[in-house]
């Protein structure tokens, strides 16, 4: 997408629609999902929405792949024990979903893996199923971790936050 074009989108693309698209219950449904899911791996989910990029953030050339990795950074996705977490990325103004994992997961699970679970996720949310789209990709995490990440009675602390958060 051209810059300018992304700065429009940014702009004007829809971004207010964040507490409607994603309102309290969600967040507390999906929380809920990921907490299931983490007491049968070893993986750590978090789970970040941005309405939008700043305007000059975007001028400088910031994609939702460079600011996916600072919020991994940010959350301290990074900070678990196996080197064990994962962020969602969703990128509301601009429709992008990254998923970030961390080298522990990465090794374990391939990058083509992550991509089918952003694209099962965005053909929900085209068709303006958050709700669905947000759980779909949650489970299907938790399904990969669990496969390649497994608990197998290890205790297993919960080292970051389940609820999503809203930037």
């Amino acid at each position: 997408m051209a810059r300018m074009q992304r700065l429009w989108t940014n702009l004007f693309g829809g971004w207010f629609q964040l507490s409607r698209r994603f309102p309290a219950v969600l967040l507390d449904e999906m929380a809920t999902t990921i907490a299931a899911g983490e007491r049968h791996h070893l993986g750590e989910i978090r789970f970040a929405v941005e309405s939008r990029l700043a305007p000059l953030a975007v001028l400088d050339g910031l994609d939702a792949a460079a600011r996916a990795r600072q919020v991994f950074a940010q959350l301290r996705v990074w900070d678990t024990e196996l080197n064990s977490g994962v962020l969602f990325y969703v990128l509301m103004a601009e429709h992008r979903i990254e998923i970030i994992a961390d080298r522990g997961i990465a090794a374990k699970v391939a990058a083509e893996e992550w991509d089918a679970i952003c694209a099962r996720m965005r053909e929900c949310y085209a068709r303006g199923e958050w709700r669905e789209g947000s759980l779909a990709g949650i489970a299907a995490a938790n399904v990969l971790l669990e496969r390649h990440f497994p608990g197998d009675g290890k205790a297993n602390p919960d080292e970051l936050a389940d609820r999503p958060v809203l930037l």
